[in-house]
């Protein structure tokens, strides 16, 4: 069976502690372990703009003894000029993994379909679950009192909760047992079956993801705020409009007050201050932002190994 992760809830529970657990001690000890040693290849795929995902894994595949293989998806054509099942067949038998960063779910899920090798979701309009692990790793970091459990751990997650980053807070902040709350206009919250998904799986872990269009409301008492740009790639040209819609849920200083006093600031870059979030907040004492930013290297190694090890045949 091969193992690929597509979205956050393609892991249990348990699946993804084990996932953070690696991380830590990937990060630990960058050289401890050599699961791609060979060098196996990993096929790296970008449609869209990059530069965490690009440089973290390339750094993290060469860390676990691979080679980053870099696919130009502009010239490759994937969808147009082969299809996504023939780009599939013919990375498979050339790779042992393959990382794609792309627009549409469905095509990545067809690629996985495929492929006879394991698929890493690098972000597509619906999901960015490496991000999430990263996330997850920098607030075991900051908050966690025994350095691993996040069980009640409160998230306030402000701005444009239906994009990929909102549903996948919801889905792994479910998984992790946090409690997640999504503070977004009417109109721009997750869609109603991934608040489903998420608490079916919190009724297991103690987790729980709610919706308010109150950014106060959803920032008081948080221990996490966590903020994203509110114009998504490939939605530019509603820059204007979502800036009239999110102008109130801005991470502004006096908002990060109401969060609990030793609260974190983070978001997953790129940075736009003065809009989604103050300068004060992001540079400042209480931002986490680089630490996350360095988790993405330690996070996707981890999950590349844990899908290796997961996939038999791979």
């Amino acid at each position: 069976m091969i193992r690929s992760f597509l979205r956050d809830d393609d892991l249990t529970p348990e699946e993804q502690a084990r996932v953070l657990d690696l991380a830590a001690a990937l990060k630990a000890e960058p050289y401890g372990a050599k699961p791609l040693a060979g060098p196996r290849t990993v096929a790296t795929i970008y449609d869209k703009p990059t530069l965490r995902t690009q440089a973290s894994f390339a750094a993290g595949i060469a860390e676990l003894g691979g080679h980053p293989m870099l696919v130009d998806g502009t010239l490759a054509g994937i969808g147009r000029r082969e299809s996504v099942a023939d780009v599939a067949r013919v990375l498979g038998r050339q790779a042992s993994m393959i990382v794609w960063r792309t627009y549409a779910q469905d095509r990545l899920e067809e690629m996985a379909a495929y492929a006879g090798v394991p698929v890493v979701n690098a972000l597509t309009d619906d999901f960015h679950p490496c991000q999430l692990l990263a996330d997850l790793l920098t607030i075991r970091e900051h908050k966690a009192t025994d350095g691993q459990s996040l069980s009640g751990v409160r998230v306030a997650f402000l701005g444009d909760g239906a994009c990929n980053m909102g549903n996948s807070w919801v889905l792994a902040g479910a998984l992790a047992g946090m409690q997640v709350v999504i503070g977004a206009p009417e109109g721009y919250a997750p869609a109603e079956d991934t608040f489903e998904r998420a608490n079916e799986i919190g009724a297991a872990t103690g987790g729980t993801a709610s919706w308010t269009a109150d950014p106060a409301e959803a920032v008081t008492g948080a221990d996490v705020v966590v903020t994203d740009t509110w114009v998504s790639m490939g939605r530019e040209d509603e820059a204007d409009a979502r800036l009239a819609v999110f102008s109130s849920y801005s991470l502004t200083e006096d908002l990060f007050a109401r969060a609990e006093p030793d609260a974190i600031a983070m978001h997953c870059l790129p940075a736009y201050r003065g809009k989604e979030v103050d300068a004060a907040v992001i540079d400042g004492p209480r931002s986490v932002v680089w630490d996350e930013a360095e988790n993405r290297r330690h996070a996707q190694k981890a999950i590349l190994a844990f899908l290796l090890e997961e996939s038999v045949g791979a």
